[in-house]
This record gives structure tokens, sequence and C-alpha cells, in this order.
């Protein structure tokens, strides 16, 4: 986004650097053996409450609506993820029917923390020990090979409990796909004269000197060479299934299913032309397995990393021909929106500077 900014605004050179051998980052969406379109380091869904977002997207994509919805395999059963009506009368074997049912039932089962400090608070104030234990626990320790009591409150706390029967996953007033997929988004953005991209090309700091500014969105302790110690991310390592559906059927009900038990290796499978509404005569579906290696895509947050970033952060605060973006690079765990935000807003503070005509490079 940044450089499609400086080339179409300001008629700047820029060139794009990538490690991989693909353009879009960890939203890289291609077409599998089969021709059925996938995204290759897991699903991403597009929403956002941010009209500005929106209108800047739009000018590289039409959109398809959808909303996502995932469930969770619990005690045999498939409950609806996050907490909803549906998810406590499944799992207790009750059939509440208003809101203030619900609300009373979890009220009387949270375990009220006197500080939220920690994701284990979060939930269990909220909900309490049963469904902490059979949605979030499980889930949360393999996700992020730390159990929720280790990791800040930032990390479950951005998954919301409902007392109707809203079965989808999140509540923005904008939830689409984009209509060719986030790569097709992609090379549009990049489509200008005045932009080379570079794949295969790992970031080398010889590269500062082809240009007046950087924009790095890389991880920022491996730009600075790890001189205070290595901040953790969590990867994923993929398997993928392909099944012959000559009806255009779906094998799942739903996009993404949950395993939150640790008898189960993987934390979930998605089938992808749920996504992206793609008919085809096969469907693919990926089951992920985290893991402490591979490409970081994960920021681990507790209050000992945020103190090491923090010094990676006031470090780079000397080099003022530098900006840092997204997610690796500010070790935040940032939703796509915020991300797209994050970088038009970049675009602007560049533009300000006095005597500033940046180029940019990615990791």
């Amino acid at each position: 986004m940044v450089a499609e900014r400086l080339a179409s605004r300001l008629g700047q050179s820029v060139l794009v650097v990538d490690r991989r051998e693909h353009i879009g980052g960890n939203a890289h969406d291609y077409l599998d053996e089969r021709g059925v379109l996938c995204h290759r380091h897991g699903p991403h869904i597009f929403h956002t409450q941010s009209p500005k977002v929106v209108d800047y997207l739009s000018q590289f994509t039409g959109w398809r609506p959808y909303e996502h919805r995932v469930l969770a395999s619990v005690d045999g059963k498939l409950v609806p993820v996050p907490v909803n009506r549906t998810t406590v009368n499944r799992l207790f074997g009750l059939e509440l029917t208003t809101d203030r049912e619900v609300e009373d039932f979890l009220a009387a089962r949270a375990e009220p923390r006197p500080r939220i400090e920690t994701s284990e608070d979060v939930v269990v104030s909220k909900v309490g020990w049963d469904l902490y234990e059979k949605l979030f626990r499980g889930y949360t320790r393999k996700h992020w090979g730390s159990d929720p009591s280790e990791l800040h409150a930032t990390v479950c706390g951005r998954i919301p409990v409902r007392f109707d029967g809203d079965d989808r996953y999140f509540a923005d007033s904008f939830q689409s796909m984009p209509a060719d997929g986030y790569t097709a988004m992609f090379e549009r953005m990049l489509d200008q004269e005045s932009i080379e991209v570079r794949l295969g090309t790992p970031y080398d700091p010889s590269l500062r000197s082809l240009g007046r500014h950087l924009v790095f969105t890389g991880p920022i302790d491996e730009f600075y060479g790890f001189r205070f110690g290595r901040l953790p991310y969590r990867s994923l390592r993929f398997e993928y299934v392909s099944r012959e559906t000559p009806n255009g059927e779906l094998v799942q009900p739903v996009a993404q299913i949950n395993y939150p038990g640790l008898d189960v290796p993987y934390t979930r499978t998605t089938e992808y032309r749920h996504l992206t509404g793609q008919e085809h005569a096969w469907t693919t579906l990926a089951t992920e397995y985290p893991s402490e290696d591979g490409d970081p895509y994960y920021p681990v947050l507790n209050d000992e990393n945020r103190t090491l970033y923090r010094r990676y952060e006031e470090h780079s605060r000397r080099d003022e021909d530098v900006t840092f973006v997204g997610r690796l690079a500010r070790y935040q765990y940032l939703n796509m929106d915020q991300v797209v935000a994050q970088a038009l807003g970049v675009f602007e503070r560049l533009r300000s500077v006095p005597g500033t005509v940046p180029g940019t490079g990615r990791r």
C-alpha cells in the first residue's frame, strides 16, 4: 500500500523487495494443482469498520460479500465460536431462549478477577472455567505454545462473547472477500511503471543505498541483527487435502472448524471454497499445525516480549530514513484492515516530511 501511494500520488520510483517468490505476504492466494483458489498462509478474511480502508482497497478489487462462521468440535458436538446462545445450549443441554437468560447463566459461572492481565483472566471472568477449558485453553496452548495464563489479555480479548444467536465470527459492518482474490488485488496495486518488484530477494542492508527512505515490514529484531535478543513468533505448518465434488458440494458445514482439544495435534481445518465462492468440481481443505519453527506469523504477546520490543522500538528512532510497518515490524497482532490503515497513515506522514522523497523496500 505504501509503495502504491508513493508511486501514484507522488510519482516516486519505488523498489519493492520480498524474500518470498510471490507478492502479497501472508495474504497471498493461488490456484492449486486442481485449480482451487487457496490461501497459502492460512485463511484471510477481510472485515472492517473503516470506510476509508474499504474505499482505498476498492480501487483495486470488486468484492464478494462473505460472513465468516466458525464451529468448534467439543464433546462430539459442533458448536459456534465465538460463544453464543447456541453454544451454551448445545454444550450444557439447555433451552435458553433470551439474551438475559444466557447472560445470567454465564454470569453465574464467571469468576471475577480483580485485575485483567492475562488471557485466562479475560475468558474466565466472562464465561467461567467450563467454557474456558472446553473452548479456549487447549486451542490457545496449541496455537501459541503457551498457556492463556502466560499471554497478554489482548490475545484472547479479541474474541467476543454473545448472548444472542448471532453465529458470525466478526460483527464488523463490512465483511467481504476480494472478488478475484488477494493476489489479483495486490497485482493491480503494483501495476505501475514506477514500481519495480524483486522477488526471492532477502533483505540486505545494502538495499538502503538504493533509495532515500526504507519502509520495512519484516521482523524488527531481524532488521537489527537480533542485538537485544530474538522476539518470539509463532508459525504454522499446513497439510492440504483435495476432494472431488462433482456436484460442487462442500465438505464442511462452514469454512473453519476448530479443534480445541489437546488430544488433537492441529488447531483448525479450513475449506477455502467457502471463502472464495468458487464453483468447482474439487474442493481443498487445509489443516493447521502450529509451530515454533518457520515463517514468523504471530508475535507472542506477553509482558517480557513487549518489553524487549520496546528496546527495539526505542533503538529504531535513531534511523530517520527507516519506517517500520505491520504486524512483524511493530510486533503487534493486527487484522488486515488495521495494517491497511497503518500503511495509509505512514504514507501521509512520509509525504508531510520536508525533503523526504521516499523509496520503499520490503523484507
